[in-house]
């Protein structure tokens, strides 16, 4: 495998990724935890518009499915001690190069959130880090899960006209972890906490609860559910405890997931990635403190071992995204911890 290695910019402290389908084609949209901008790129990764200059603090972003370059995102989460005004808002883009942004939720802490579409309906659900604090590093008060049903329409969505969310799960201590899978009948996803990984699928009608089941009560940060030695049946990778040091793989047996594999190498890890990379099913890790690796998860069927491959070093990793263009399979990295973000290409 080799990899090449391009910086595409210097964002300070930089960290959400998604894409963009706008004008006929893929974007990429790259913003920062901290007071700085959002931007965009195209799939080359060059350059193309700066959304907007602040306020920053955006954990999460994700396209309105079906929209012409509308997404969502959040703003004002700068640190778990620094989120009490975090919200949710709509980016619009205009015929005249700016965007407009408007308020859809105010919601406390919200950390991660996203939509996610079943039977023709979309929902919006959002995950609370926590659910307030009284002094720095106070977790007295778990996190939730909230939920709506995301209208077509978000024209009337502002600051004085919210959309009203409802909580579906609470008691999530450290709730950080998100990851969206794709089920046989919809989408779902993975969330993470203290008390352990959950799966979430929409109801299927607007009428009924959200489908909760438990997957694992161990601690967790981020996890992720892939087929990685292509038995059929899909392995729980995971980050543990809360923005710790340990990446531990799970395989099903009667029923439960049993411990087969841990790496203990990666302090403060928090990129996540799972898919195919080059053919061969893939997790990308990365950790902020420590060595601050890339590093690349697979199982070896020639000798029946998980593999841990060390793609860079140094960089600090917030988040990863992974897409095909052009022939070439390409992973975008927020190296938060040197302010830098970096595209890198993957041939054989």
């Amino acid at each position: 495998m080799r990899i090449n290695k391009k910086v595409i910019s210097d964002l300070e402290k930089c960290y959400s990724i998604a894409p963009l389908l706008y004008q006929g084609r893929r974007h990429l949209l790259v913003a920062a935890e901290k007071h700085a901008p959002c931007c965009m790129f195209d799939e080359d990764g060059n350059l193309e518009q700066t959304v907007w200059t602040e306020p920053g603090g955006v954990m999460s972003m994700v396209q309105v499915p079906g929209s012409e370059g509308v997404f969502l995102a959040t703003h004002k989460f700068y640190s778990p001690n620094d989120s009490k005004e975090a919200k949710i808002v709509i980016a619009v883009p205009g015929e005249d190069g700016t965007w407009e942004i408007r308020t859809l939720a105010e919601l406390p802490h919200v950390h991660r959130f996203d939509i996610l579409t079943r039977n023709g309906k979309n929902y919006l659900i959002a995950c609370t880090l926590k659910s307030g604090h009284g002094y720095k590093d106070d977790w007295s008060m778990p996190g939730k899960v909230y939920a709506a049903v995301l209208p077509e329409d978000l024209s009337g969505f502002q600051e004085d006209s919210q959309l009203e969310l409802t909580v579906i799960k609470d008691g999530m201590l450290k709730n950080h972890g998100y990851y969206k899978i794709q089920e046989e009948e919809s989408e779902a996803c993975i969330i993470s906490c203290e008390d352990g990984v959950y799966r979430f699928q929409p109801p299927a009608s607007t009428e009924e609860p959200w489908e909760i089941e438990t997957l694992i009560q161990d601690p967790c940060s981020d996890a992720v559910l892939l087929d990685l030695d292509l038995d059929g049946e899909k392995e729980l990778v995971t980050i543990s405890p809360f923005h710790g040091n340990t990446v531990v793989i799970y395989k099903k047996a009667a029923g439960t997931y049993q411990k087969v594999y841990s790496y203990e190498q990666a302090d403060f890890a928090h990129a996540i990635w799972g898919g195919s990379l080059l053919g061969k099913a893939s997790v990308i890790i990365g950790h902020r403190k420590g060595n601050r690796n890339l590093l690349l998860f697979t199982y070896n069927k020639v000798n029946g071992q998980y593999e841990v491959t060390v793609l860079d070093q140094d960089c600090g990793p917030a988040n990863v995204f992974k897409y095909d263009y052009d022939g070439k399979e390409i992973l975008i990295s927020t190296n938060r911890e040197i302010n830098e973000v970096a595209m890198y290409t993957f041939e054989e």
